[in-house]
């Protein structure tokens, strides 16, 4: 049966505590493609949510999957075939355009390495650079000069934090951390607020620094969701060029698509 060509991609990154879709028309084009929409749910998302946003036949789409939550990813194939879509690929680590330099390379996490595809269309040929993607997770990724894939490092994120303070202690409130503080905390909540987003703050600045002695200037691109007051706050020194782009890792698992599809065909 002849496969009509999809006119476009939807890129899925399913999380550990969302799962996020971006439509990306193809042919893919620029130096870094741009979903034309996107959408992002919970990690009890239902089927109803999906069909709302994708609003038409799942067949219509060439899909994309990159994924660091098992159970979930195997929640949207079961849903994806039940409506019928046959243009379905899940990114594996060796699916990737990009070098991975550490000791074992299948155990780093899929957000990461997507997130290095798409700042390598960014970065200056030949200059190493730095992502950082602030999730649940912060993770602080290193990138060669080559482009490569070097190890870096990962800690809590501001709410993962906030909620270990109040699961592992006998009194501590959980303060959900939504917006910078301004000023010292002066009671509980505001000390938990005022030490958890600048002690991530400082953690972040610190682990740049002693990633890249020999390269101060370094670029630093920054995603996820508390990336755009951290890219601000990471920009004030001026010392490095530090970009925050939104889609940064729905633009990695598009630009990883054409390679995988490459290699089904062959």
């Amino acid at each position: 049966m002849t496969r009509t060509p999809a006119s476009s991609l939807i890129a899925v990154d399913v999380g550990n505590t969302r799962v996020k879709l971006g439509e990306f028309a193809l042919p893919l084009s620029g130096d870094l493609p741009l979903p034309v929409r996107t959408g992002a749910f919970g990690a009890e998302w239902t089927g109803t949510d999906l069909d709302g946003w994708l609003a038409g036949d799942a067949n219509r789409y060439t899909w994309t999957i990159s994924s660091v939550n098992r159970p979930s990813s195997d929640r949207l194939l079961a849903w994806l075939a039940e409506r019928g879509a046959r243009q379905v690929r899940v990114l594996g680590h060796r699916d990737l355009p990009v070098a991975v330099e550490v000791q074992v390379p299948e155990e780093v996490g899929l957000d990461r390495l997507v997130d290095v595809v798409a700042a390598n269309r960014l970065r200056a040929a030949g200059e190493p650079a730095i992502v950082i993607d602030h999730g649940s997770a912060i993770t602080v990724n290193l990138i060669s000069a080559a482009g490569a894939f070097v190890g870096g490092a990962i800690l809590p994120g501001v709410r993962l934090a906030a909620r270990a303070l109040h699961d592992f202690t006998d009194k501590l409130p959980y303060v959900d951390v939504r917006e910078v503080p301004t000023g010292r905390g002066t009671d509980t909540e505001g000390s938990i607020c005022f030490g958890l987003y600048w002690g991530a703050v400082g953690a972040a600045r610190e682990v740049v620094a002693r990633l890249t002695p020999e390269s101060p200037h370094a670029a630093i691109f920054v995603t996820g969701g508390g990336g755009a007051d951290l890219a601000a706050l990471l920009a004030e020194s001026g010392e490095r060029p530090t970009l925050y782009v939104q889609h940064l890792t729905l633009s990695g698992i598009a630009c990883s698509a054409p390679l995988l599809a490459a290699k089904e065909a062959t």
